[in-house]
């Protein structure tokens, strides 16, 4: 339990501040789900104008440093390998 001033207003904005990353992870996830549910319905159109959405959230939620800049290009990478694998398909 913090003891003092200073410690009691860190607790308080540390908690405002998991809840707010919180909400931007999950965000995160809903853009990364919506990607993945256009590639499973095999529209390929569909999928490419998702990915370009949720490209921007993942670029803007590794700038905030929510995940890192590693993980938000690997899974760009992965997302765009499977729609490029819907034309072969």
């Amino acid at each position: 339990m913090a003891n003092s001033a200073q410690a009691r207003k860190r607790a308080r904005q540390a908690d405002g501040q998991r809840s707010h990353n919180a909400s931007l992870r999950s965000t995160l996830r809903t853009a990364i789900k919506r990607v993945r549910q256009a590639i499973e319905a095999g529209d390929k159109a569909a999928a490419q104008g998702v990915f370009q959405q949720s490209v921007a959230v993942l670029d803007r939620i590794a700038d905030k440093k929510i995940v890192h800049k590693n993980k938000a290009s690997r899974t760009k990478s992965r997302l765009s390998a499977q729609i490029k694998a819907l034309a072969a398909a």
